[in-house]
């Protein structure tokens, strides 16, 4: 029944993302779909794919003279190039091929393309580059309805889907190459009280490969709530690259009573991540849990501090954060997501936990484990005293989730833990925001990451009007629909608004998202 169900699945999927029916491809007449793909369209990117056009040619060949697409004068005035490629008989998107490139105009677009279409099947895709002034928080709307052919003749396109809200603008704030860096990953984000933007990430110099490796923590900042981002700032590093030292998994708080910004990360000295850690204390043996802080906004940062021997139990083979956010709590209380890798055996069994501290950053504290074989957790609290735990769970399939009122003494199974929240082994975000529904305020529980519990595609915004309790499928949104790295974190931008950090392949793209398209 499995091995059916697993046919089944791939089945459709293949017809979701390849192969789109049209019901007379087999017939005497030509055929034409168009495919709409969920993604954004960001700012400082190559091509923005959002539409594939399928089409068949029964016999012989047909020259495409125009494709005719329809847009408003919102989206011409953001968009300052269509372009269209053909990839003949390829249904991926490569990027390769000369496309024809349009700026368009309001209403109907007739794009001059005077291509072959040969026997069978043809795929047409349309791109979308901005504008560099483009704001990062409108949408975009365009449709793509007909082919004019070389006899004057009009080939009509069928629409295989809908898209209601259009594409979302946004912005690739890293990508490869940027400050001659080969992969950005591993996102963190917070709003200060001075409405600044704070994301951190991993800057991994050389390759896309985990710790060990030549990393360090970097640090964009926007003062606009997204729209432009400053150059980036190396906050942590521990040795200069080449030496085998990195930095990185970062998570950020800010405290609103301490008017600080707190960074976490997880220390590597040579091979002392999680593979290559020991128990014990030293960084010559374990890796090591380190903090930097800003007092200043973001602007200036301090010297690494490291509290390892103030969390990490000497046992356990390996002692860092949950990479994403951090929380302040209503009492003031800074607390952070934690992991440990217990003394079992190499390297262990991770535990998510927490660390915090009652004194605003001067020390901290370790919770125990939340659930065994559990790592890159988040945290929110629901109540007041009460942590709510969201852990990604190693044996795969959901997300597991935990509370505790004594700052993780103890801790209790909620509920949904294990059954709400697909996952497929993957980082995720979850964070708590008084927004506005329905021009009231209101706390909601935020919740982003690939929903799926087989692959890391589909990243996918949730919300709970219940503290987390249950998530309704009313309330959630699509984000973008390919496979990616898959990490992704939260902020509210403003309450109204939500604003999403995530990973592509090798990049960070930022996104502004209404609630109201959120919550429905």
């Amino acid at each position: 029944m499995n091995k059916i169900k697993s046919l089944l699945t791939a089945a459709r999927l293949a017809v979701l993302f390849f192969i789109p029916a049209i019901s007379n491809a087999q017939g005497t007449k030509a055929d034409a779909e168009v495919l709409n793909y969920r993604i954004p369209v960001f700012k400082r990117v190559d091509e923005n794919p959002v539409q594939r056009v399928r089409i068949f040619i029964p016999g012989g060949s047909l020259t495409a003279k125009q494709l005719v697409i329809n847009t408003d004068a919102a989206s011409a005035s953001l968009i300052d190039k269509i372009r269209i490629f053909n990839t003949r008989n390829e249904p991926v998107f490569s990027g390769k091929g000369i496309p024809v490139n349009i700026q368009p105009v309001a209403g109907k677009n007739a794009i001059p393309i005077n291509d072959t279409l040969a026997p069978g099947l043809n795929y047409l895709w349309v791109s979308v580059l901005l504008k560099e002034q483009a704001p990062v928080d409108k949408k975009v709307q365009l449709s793509t309805h007909t082919i004019i052919l070389s006899n004057g003749s009009s080939l009509p396109i069928r629409a295989g889907n809908q898209l209601e809200k259009g594409w979302y603008t946004g912005i690739r704030i890293r990508k490869p190459g940027d400050d001659s860096v080969n992969t950005y990953r591993i996102p963190g984000i917070v709003r200060t009280d001075k409405n600044t933007l704070i994301a951190v990430y991993d800057v991994r110099y050389k390759n896309d490969r985990d710790l060990p490796a030549d990393i360090d923590i970097g640090m964009s900042r926007s003062t606009d709530n997204g729209e432009t981002w400053e150059p980036m700032k190396i906050i942590m590093s521990m040795g200069k690259p080449g030496e085998n030292s990195g930095i990185g998994d970062p998570a950020v708080l800010f405290d609103p009573a301490g008017k600080k910004i707190w960074v976490a990360g997880l220390w590597s000295k040579g091979n002392r991540s999680i593979a290559g850690s020991e128990p014990g204390l030293s960084p010559d043996v374990s890796g090591q849990f380190v903090l930097v802080c800003s007092a200043d906004d973001g602007k200036t940062w301090s010297a690494p501090i490291n509290i390892t021997s103030q969390v990490k139990n000497p046992a356990w083979h390996l002692y860092f954060q949950g990479p994403g956010n951090g929380i302040a709590m209503q009492n003031g209380t800074l607390v952070f997501a934690s992991q440990y890798w217990d003394e079992t055996k190499k390297p262990g069994i991770p535990h998510g936990s927490v660390i915090y501290s009652m004194d605003h950053g001067k020390t901290w504290k370790s919770g125990i484990g939340a659930k065994s074989n559990t790592t890159e957790s988040q945290v929110i609290e629901t109540t007041p005293g009460t942590l709510m735990l969201n852990m990604r769970d190693n044996r795969g399939g959901f997300r597991s989730v935990a509370t505790t009122k004594d700052m993780g003494k103890t801790w209790l199974e909620h509920p949904t833990s294990y059954e709400a929240l697909p996952d497929p082994v993957c980082m995720a975000s979850i964070i708590k925001a008084s927004v506005k529904i329905k021009g009231v305020l209101r706390e909601v529980v935020f919740f982003s990451n690939m929903n799926n519990s087989d692959a890391r595609k589909h990243l996918t915004i949730k919300a709970s009007l219940d503290l987390g309790a249950t998530w309704l499928p009313a309330h959630q949104l699509l984000i973008d629909e390919r496979k990616a790295y898959g990490y992704s974190a939260l902020v509210q931008v403003d309450e109204e608004t939500l604003g999403v950090l995530y990973e592509g392949i090798r990049d960070l793209n930022f996104v502004k998202i209404p609630v109201a398209d959120i919550i429905n």
